[in-house]
């Protein structure tokens, strides 16, 4: 069921000991908006802990630090910025028939939980709950500031993606304003800081592009075996997506990432017209128009071969 703000609020208001849920291979908006809710939460004092079947990327620890929560037998389910139970991970068979309320921007969200507050026009999930502190009259921490400006320049490629919107700006002044958070040591860290590992298969990646369908699709895989070899993890590669769309003649670019049982993490990016998020859909996944994922079982050359095909299909 979908509900708006003010359901939101007063579920949160009379809700106990939550579990806030983010997704697996957790990005800066999912960490932004578990850890800004759970900020939150505390400031009408309500327990929460914030999950993920992923370790958080030590660059994040600036927000994590200070501990995802105390241990306790939870009482409410709570998911941010997850469209799929699918992508809870391990979680998923713990609590992803037992999700009370879910807040999302994503369009391609499953409505699986009991109340949904979704905003599919938003930037980020964080800007949704930045919308519902600002609703409930709560008076938000310079860690909840952080958190929430962090998410919202992740998920805007630093506010330069088509998906930022002039309320996205508006939120990340009013954190700079009222809240005196770094925010060019936010995003150095995000976006400019990179190990030599990254900075090496950064100057492959152009050796790796293969165009596809007259130039119109661009494709790089990235093998366990060569992040092995450059000393770099799945979390390092999250930048690289939007490099798969940098040709001229690109429409559709895709990043392959190999994970350690084999399964491909598939980030797709849109030039101009293509519905990646439709695309994604069709293979179990899912995401914004411009922006989305899905993973692809098989050999690499079988998962190149079926990701060609529905691009081609989704051109035509």
């Amino acid at each position: 069921m979908y509900i708006g703000f003010s359901e939101a609020e007063t579920f949160l208001r009379n809700c106990e000991d939550a579990v806030i849920i983010t997704h697996r291979n957790p990005d800066g908006d999912c960490i932004g908006a578990g850890f800004g809710l759970k900020d939150i939460l505390a400031q009408i004092g309500i327990r929460s802990r914030v999950v993920c079947s992923d370790e958080f990327p030590k660059r994040y620890a600036f927000l994590t630090s200070a501990g995802a929560g105390e241990d306790f037998e939870p009482k409410t389910i709570i998911a941010v910025d997850i469209a799929d139970v699918k992508l809870m991970g391990d979680y998923e068979k713990i609590y992803g028939d037992k999700v009370q309320l879910c807040i999302d921007h994503h369009i391609s969200n499953k409505n699986y939980a009991e109340k949904t507050l979704l905003h599919g026009d938003a930037t980020a999930a964080c800007e949704i709950i930045y919308d519902l502190a600002k609703f409930m009259g709560i008076r938000m921490t310079k860690h909840c500031a952080m958190c929430l400006y962090t998410g919202i320049a992740t998920d805007s490629g630093c506010f330069k993606y088509d998906c930022t919107t002039p309320r996205a700006h508006e939120i990340a002044a009013e954190m700079m304003r009222s809240y005196d958070i770094n925010f060019s040591r936010i995003n150095r860290y995000m976006f400019d800081v990179k190990s030599r590992g990254r900075l090496m298969l950064e100057s492959k990646i152009t050796d790796l592009m293969e165009e596809k369908l007259d130039g119109k699709l661009v494709i790089v895989a990235v093998t366990q075996a060569m992040m092995k070899e450059m000393g770099v993890s799945m979390e390092e590669l999250e930048g690289f997506a939007p490099l798969t769309i940098q040709l001229e003649d690109t429409e559709v670019g895709i990043l392959m990432r190999e994970r350690e049982d084999g399964v491909f993490k598939c980030s797709f990016r849109s030039a101009y017209d293509v519905n990646v998020s439709e695309i994604c859909q069709n293979l179990g996944g899912g995401g914004h128009a411009k922006a989305a994922g899905c993973t692809v079982d098989g050999d690499l050359d079988e998962a190149k071969k079926l990701l060609v095909e529905i691009v081609e299909r989704a051109l035509a």
